[in-house]
């Protein structure tokens, strides 16, 4: 049993309990047996040998135990029952968000694999840029809280696309209701994809098509309880995707206001430039650099395993049912990325007066009610402002991110060492 106690360590780190429980207990019974058949004066062992085969089994099963709990794949009617339950009524926000605006998301991509453990919890917001940061850290579960019901339908619209396409150039053609260009490969890199793709239009038949596929899977192969005005909304997202194709930025409209459609709120950003924006080196690491990341997602989608779901981050009930669900199954949170809405939370009425939310103080309670541990860590959008600022300042600096830890903010909230927007910039464990 000695000689095999090496391969029982390893399969509970691979979270295989059964693998481990199911061999041991069989070994151990062997075990006994055969010191059954010994004579008398051996027989006075088997207590303690039964009792320290049975402390072994438990330490080597439990507290290894954590995220293999996690589900390797979710039903479907499971799958659409956790986002239904867990979201709560659309929000309000000033922009529709259909990209991101974050061209320097990648930089911190070093520290983020430094601080954070691969193969945990990801929570995150907005659409896209997630899914690099997903693909970095190779999670068994993604939970995605926006406080916009569209933003949930535009991860429906994603999964789709994911489970209709193979590979990088089919999930492109998707997407923009393009046809895929003659000479790519898997071999081909992200920009040569997105100029091939740039180069030609969209028509009206590939649209057609792709529209009912997503459709018919959604609905019919997945019976998700998406609504008729959900539908509406899906549709609508797709044609802005196919009318501006990669030149889609995160103020893009349709139909096209005066000024195109394109403008506004995207500072310099568009979804060519996030995709093939680089790491500190230059390296190009999104989810679209390589087929590689690329399967990352389309295996997490493909096994319901990416789940969006509708809630305000001061809301009361979506990051809290996210939490229990994490509890229940024993898991920790690796990385939340919340881009710049703490920027918001710290102002009551939001940008404009337009944006509603919780506020900060709820929000911070809300996480703190997640399964956290020291090396939980926050992904941010955003800088200090230099000029200080009170409740609602701070600076947007999309193009800055970074990294803080989520336990020692919750703490120093709490503390009251966080009285505006800029304290969280130097929060350290």
């Amino acid at each position: 049993m000695n000689s095999d106690f090496p391969e029982y360590l390893d399969a509970a780190r691979h979270g295989q309990i059964e693998a481990i429980a199911i061999p041991f207990a069989r070994r151990l019974r062997g075990l006994l047996e055969a010191m059954m058949k010994l004579k008398s004066k051996y027989r006075a062992l088997l207590p303690g040998a039964c009792t320290t085969g049975l402390v072994i089994l438990f330490f080597v099963t439990s507290g290894l135990r954590g995220a293999d709990t996690l589900p390797s794949q979710i039903a479907d009617d499971a799958y659409w029952k956790l986002i239904d339950g867990a979201s709560e009524p659309t929000g309000e926000f000033p922009s529709e968000n259909f990209t991101s605006n974050e061209n320097g998301f990648q930089k911190i991509l070093p520290d983020l694999l430094n601080a954070a453990k691969q193969g945990g919890v990801y929570l995150g917001v907005g659409p896209e840029q997630n899914f690099t940061y997903i693909a970095a850290l190779h999670p068994k579960i993604v939970f995605i809280v926006d406080i916009r019901r569209q933003n949930l339908l535009q991860h429906m619209f994603y999964k789709a696309a994911f489970e209709l396409a193979e590979n990088r150039a089919d999930f492109i053609s998707v997407i923009f209701a393009r046809k895929r260009p003659a000479g790519l490969t898997d071999k081909s890199t992200i920009d040569e994809l997105l100029i091939a793709y740039d180069r030609i239009q969209p028509d009206d038949a590939t649209y057609t098509k792709n529209l009912a596929a997503m459709m018919d899977l959604l609905l019919n192969k997945h019976k998700f309880g998406i609504s008729a005005n959900d539908q509406a909304l899906l549709e609508h997202i797709y044609e802005v995707f196919t009318y501006y194709g990669p030149q889609l930025n995160y103020g893009s409209t349709y139909p096209p206001n005066l000024r195109g459609g394109n403008g506004g709120g995207g500072g310099g950003a568009n979804f060519s430039t996030v995709m093939t924006a680089t790491d500190p080196s230059g390296v190009e690491r999104g989810f679209l650099a390589s087929e590689e990341n690329y399967r990352v997602l389309r295996e997490l989608e493909g096994k319901n395993l990416l789940i969006p779901i509708v809630g305000d981050f001061g809301g009361p009930k979506a990051l809290r049912a996210v939490g229990q669900y994490l509890k229940d199954h024993g898991a920790v949170v690796t990385a939340y990325y919340t881009s710049n809405v703490e920027q918001y939370l710290f102002n009551p009425t939001g940008r404009g007066g337009r944006v509603i939310n919780g506020g900060t103080t709820n929000f911070y309670e809300n996480v703190g009610t997640l399964p956290l541990d020291s090396s939980s860590v926050f992904i941010r959008s955003g800088v200090p402002n230099q000029l200080g600022g009170g409740r609602g300042g701070g600076g947007n600096g999309m193009n800055n991110s970074q990294i803080a830890p989520i336990q020692a903010t919750v703490n120093a909230y709490k503390a009251d060492k966080i009285q505006i927007y800029n304290d969280i910039f130097f929060i350290r464990n």
